[in-house]
């Protein structure tokens, strides 16, 4: 029988390995010293001395350790000083996760126990041996993988979220978080001593709520998502003298496999995105028609593979910045993509997949209800606060049917109001099928949401609407309507810039005396600005079309960067 290895400290409540880490032997591996000979090429010689800190919460650490001899305590701390052990680490084994492959702040402390040799892998050289050297690459990228979702799962590392778990922004900050993909905790004031004590130092009215503590020990007050990210340390400076080779922005399917081909290829990538990868596809519930795979998945779980991937190859993903504007001047040779902060991204082409925003209906109060209420995403966030409730969903395309029967698993009822007379000309088959066969979920056609009650600078209480075929208003008694009514293209930051669109806003591309060849139809009407994905006028809106242009377009990039690189006659 083997031994039973054992976290935690005596008499508190101590784990093991196995239950705290379903798959320990593919979360921390050990390696051979043949595979070790194999990575010294990547890397230098580094040892510690008993009680040295290798990396620190909140800290950017130099890269992966490799233990040569000696052991690592790796422990959580977070804003209030409290540590709890995770796990000690030995010799074969690696100090790491995904956040190291973009040199990332770490979410746990790491110090020496005893004297210990290691062999550092910086971050470039990390993704240089995944690529070298692929069956080792495997085996390091399913591991930091695996420790992130254990950090995740175990609310171990990052922030601490303060207050009422279905207040406003909890959700806001909760859902920007958990679809990024970053570790954090929420405590209850009302069940946590330490909670309740940073409350009554602060004294917060009930717009400063939640209150977030950094790992750092910096108290913010219901930060926005950016002020949050910098805290933290998502966001770094934009290098100033450096020229990427392309520019992606969003990081929807079309964006990430675009950052994804070209990253692979060696170009020198950035993806920006204004809140968090995946863009519409990552919020929904489960994709069942995506080629390879049958049972399913879901939108956050293939964007977060995606999101890993462009890491591996070495782009630069910066979320969250918002592009204000283009500068397609190109004074000194490079496009300038304005941020929201006033730095300035150089790139020597621009890949528009900016998708497109939510749309907002015309409904009586509805802006006084967003986040307290109104969602434009079913993730489990949402869903938690809609159990054993009754909910009101509007729309008739895929996202709202997957909404709806994901929803239904966790409502007691979703009413499913649709503008239409059917389902058949906007909804996938299979989704029309399983909606049909839900017990609650209830089809109200022809119909619209007109209007929104609940007490003034309180949650929603009741959701008025109407036949399209009759004048009277009925009302739902719901507190929570979800709007999956379509989306307006992301363009208003090409203003001025000379990128063509047509009358509903999508941008056009391709030669517009049709003899264009397959890898430029996706170049837009200003040279080096290509589009992909829901943003283009004439997509297919379809996550597997906008994977397939994203491909696509790095041909047309390869053609137009050489162009401009080979000199003029």
């Amino acid at each position: 029988m083997s031994e039973e290895i054992i976290i935690g400290r005596e008499g508190s409540g101590s784990v093991s390995l196995a239950s705290a880490f379903p798959r320990y032997e593919q979360t921390f591996p050990t390696l051979t010293t043949q595979e070790i000979a194999r990575m010294r090429r990547f890397g230098e010689d580094r040892n510690y001395r008993h009680g040295e800190a290798l990396f620190e919460t909140g800290k950017v650490g130099p890269g992966m350790f490799v233990l040569l001899s000696g052991h690592v305590a790796i422990t959580q701390r977070d804003g209030f000083g409290r540590i709890t052990p995770v796990i000690d680490q030995g010799p074969g084994q690696f100090l790491a996760e995904i956040g190291q492959l973009s040199a990332r702040p770490a979410l746990v402390d790491g110090h020496a126990e005893g004297d210990v040799q290691t062999l550092l892998i910086p971050p470039e050289r990390l993704r240089a041996l995944m690529v070298a050297e692929a069956d080792l690459g495997e085996r390091i990228m399913r591991a930091l993988i695996l420790r992130r979702v254990s950090l995740i799962r175990g609310g171990a590392g990052g922030p601490v979220l303060i207050g009422p778990a279905n207040s406003a922004g909890v959700v806001r900050l909760q859902g920007f978080l958990t679809r990024n993909g970053y570790p954090h905790h929420l405590l209850c004031p009302h069940a946590d001593a330490d909670a309740a004590e940073v409350i009554a130092r602060y004294s917060p009215s009930p717009a400063d709520l939640p209150l977030v503590v950094t790992p750092d020990g910096k108290v913010l007050r219901n930060p926005r998502e950016s002020e949050l990210a910098r805290a933290i340390g998502m966001v770094r400076a934009v290098p100033k003298d450096k020229v990427y080779d392309v520019v992606v922005v969003g990081s929807g399917p079309a964006g990430m496999s675009t950052a994804v081909y070209a990253a692979s290829e060696g170009l020198a990538v950035a993806v920006c995105d204004t809140r968090a990868f995946g863009g519409q596809a990552g919020a929904s519930a489960r994709i069942e028609n995506y080629l390879g795979f049958p049972t399913g998945i879901s939108g956050h779980a293939l964007m977060a593979r995606a999101f890993n991937q462009a890491q591996k190859f070495g782009a630069e993903i910066m979320i969250p910045v918002e592009v204000k504007s283009l500068d397609c001047s190109r004074a000194d040779g490079a496009f300038g993509l304005v941020l929201d902060n006033g730095e300035v991204v150089r790139a020597r082409s621009v890949v528009v997949a900016s998708g497109a925003r939510y749309r907002r209906p015309e409904i009586e109060s509805l802006a006084d209800f967003e986040g307290r209420g109104v969602w434009y995403w079913a993730s489990p966030i949402e869903a938690r606060l809609c159990t054993e409730q009754e909910v009101v969903l509007v729309g008739g395309g895929n996202s709202a049917g997957q909404a709806a029967v994901f929803l239904s698993g966790h409502a007691s009822r979703v009413q499913m109001v649709i503008r239409g007379g059917g389902l058949g000309a906007s909804m996938s088959r299979y989704l029309i099928e399983r909606i049909e066969a839900s017990a609650n979920i209830e089809l109200i056609f022809n119909a619209e949401v007109t209007g929104l009650e609940g007490a003034t600078e309180g949650a929603l209480e009741r959701v008025r609407w109407r036949s399209r075929l009759s004048p009277e208003e009925s009302r739902f008694v719901a507190s929570n309507l979800f709007l999956f009514v379509g989306a307006d293209p992301a363009t208003g930051w090409l203003e001025g810039c000379g990128v063509k669109v047509d009358r509903a806003g999508f941008v056009i591309t391709g030669a517009p005396n049709g003899a264009a060849s397959p890898a430029s139809t996706l170049e837009t009407s200003v040279p080096g600005v290509f589009a992909v994905g829901d943003v283009r006028s004439g997509s297919v809106k379809r996550v597997g079309g906008a994977i397939g242009e994203g491909a696509q377009v790095v041909a047309a990039l390869h053609g137009y960067l050489n162009d401009s690189a080979r000199p003029s006659l």
